[in-house]
């Protein structure tokens, strides 16, 4: 199992200064940052483009920007977002797209990439994919806002994911994103993930370095 890894999501950060957002995460020594990408139409909401990912690095981000595309046709983009600075970019399973195909050019674009599924979707479908992917991205909430509470439901979904990994001996990441705070985050841990998105735990944390400190301890 890797390392634990802790990725703040820029949805929770301070729209009117991202960068500073940005900076507070790289100044507390982290080396990722999540970016949620929503179109309103995959999820009932919209955050940010290949824009903004492209102005933090002219801001001096050296980040790895972990990239979370909730979109209903994530292909038309992925190629935008890798040029605006994109290191990881995940597609959801859920759309009726070219999966392999989309996630082949994740890969051809100089980029990780990964394969994402809402609550309400079971590990099994994804499970194709696994030896294609650096990082699986299993949801505790379903996706389109911060600050929803976690779902203890998608342990199992975790452990099983984790199995097939152990068993197949492959080596991606296994990311949960959702209501994140440190103490679900030990349970999700136990259950084999490895990588951690916290969104409004992190950024209303009230001692951000007391947080991640106890984050590195998992």
């Amino acid at each position: 199992m890797h390392a634990p890894l802790l990725a703040p999501s820029l949805l929770a950060g301070d729209h009117a200064h991202l960068g500073a957002s940005a900076r507070a995460v790289e100044n507390l020594g982290l080396a990722w940052l999540h970016c949620d990408i929503m179109d309103g139409h995959f999820v009932p909401n919209l955050s940010f483009g290949p824009e903004t990912l492209a102005a933090l690095r002219r801001t001096g981000s050296k980040l790895f920007f972990d990239t979370h595309l909730m979109l209903s046709e994530p292909q038309r983009y992925v190629e935008a977002f890798a040029k605006a600075g994109a290191n990881n970019i995940s597609i959801h399973i859920e759309p009726a797209y070219d999966h392999a195909a989309t996630l082949a050019q994740i890969k051809s674009l100089g980029c990780q990439c990964g394969i994402v599924l809402n609550p309400g979707t079971p590990a099994s479908a994804i499970e194709p994919f696994l030896d294609q992917v650096d990082l699986v991205l299993v949801m505790t909430v379903q996706p389109g806002f911060g600050g929803q509470s976690f779902r203890r439901d998608q342990l199992p979904k975790l452990a099983q994911i984790s199995s097939w990994r152990r068993e197949r001996k492959l080596n991606f990441r296994l990311e949960v994103d959702g209501g994140i705070d440190l103490a679900n985050a030990a349970e999700c841990r136990a259950s084999g993930a490895d990588t951690f998105v916290a969104g409004t735990s992190f950024f209303k944390s009230a001692d951000q370095a007391a947080f991640v400190a106890a984050f590195a301890k998992l």
